[in-house]
């Protein structure tokens, strides 16, 4: 007797499908068995409200994770830049495959870079992290820019600028990658400009608790460097109380000494949104062996910047 399909919990966007198409693949890999796509549409998906106004944290990630606990699915793929910080304790996050590119990239009007636009340049996305390093870059840099909201799929926000009414849009390098739109990019914005998301390229896998065995086959697909940056990532998040809507950009990256890695640098900025004032600063430590560790560097970094006052700079705590 074949063994029934697995049911992978997604929601509809293409960028969603195309990720979860990815997971299916590799999970049909690992497990022999056929893998189903189950379309959830999420709260986030079909409310037309800005994300910051919504509360931002968890908006595309509850629907799914109601269809895990009333097992209508198997497990379940996220952005995991989506995922609240706190882990429900019936779900596990079984895997947290190897990151894509984290970056943040600029599809501009006549194949612009960042430093190429105009004076005045309107400027689209939906992100208030984005907001605040895009006007303070731009600030520190002699420029004037309009950041304007906008809501929509990645087809969606790169039509604003064909159609010229925005100048540029900023989006996720990792989502345009995954939808075959990198040839759409005119500038990748370096990590040193624009700190992307805690967790932003990365992909979280999820699955209910009681069923280990599906946790343990899902977590071959797990990457424990990307699990300790996204860890150290989220952690900082956490202890600024800031939900994924709020105004903060972190990125742990590795730090080599040749082919060997000697250390972590957890990089971590707060602003307001028009740019005027910022907190970054950044904390380099051995490489987290233990979840444990990866929160702890999360949690010094966040002591650090509230010392330097970036509670003040989030506006209205995320509820």
């Amino acid at each position: 007797m074949t063994e029934r399909a697995l049911r992978l919990g997604t929601r509809r966007s293409r960028l969603a499908m195309a990720q979860s198409g990815q997971v299916a693949e590799a999970v049909k890999e690992l497990t022999g068995r056929p893998v189903e796509l189950v379309e959830i549409t999420t709260y986030g998906d079909t409310s037309r409200e800005h994300l910051a106004q919504i509360g931002g944290t968890g908006v595309f990630v509850a629907a799914l994770r109601e269809a895990l606990a009333r097992d209508e699915v198997d497990f379940a793929v996220h952005s995991l830049k989506d995922l609240p910080t706190a882990q429900p304790a019936e779900l596990t996050l079984a895997a947290v495959p190897v990151r894509e590119d984290p970056r943040d990239a600029l599809v501009a009007r006549d194949g612009l870079t960042f430093a190429e636009l105009p004076d005045g340049a309107r400027v689209g996305t939906g992100s208030p992290r984005r907001m605040a390093q895009l006007n303070a870059y731009a600030r520190s840099h002699g420029m004037t820019i309009e950041t304007v909201p906008i809501r929509g799929n990645v087809d969606t926000r790169i039509g604003y600028v064909h159609k010229g009414e925005l100048d540029a849009v900023v989006l996720a390098a990792a989502g345009l990658n995954r939808v075959g739109r990198a040839d759409a990019v005119t500038d990748l914005l370096s990590v040193d400009t624009i700190l992307p998301a805690p967790g932003q390229g990365a992909l979280a896998i999820e699955c209910a608790a009681h069923n280990a065995s599906l946790a343990a086959t899902l977590a071959e697909l797990d990457d424990p460097h990307t699990r300790a940056a996204v860890t150290a990532e989220r952690s900082l998040l956490a202890a600024l109380e800031a939900g994924c809507s709020a105004p903060v950009g972190a990125l742990a990256d590795l730090l080599a000494d040749g082919q060997i890695v000697k250390e972590m640098r957890l990089r971590g900025v707060v602003g307001t949104t028009d740019g005027s004032s910022l907190v970054q600063l950044s904390t380099t430590g051995p490489v987290p062996e233990t979840e444990t560790q990866a929160m702890a560097l999360g949690r010094e970094l966040a002591a650090e910047m509230l010392a330097k006052g970036a509670a003040g700079l989030m506006g209205e705590r995320a509820l």
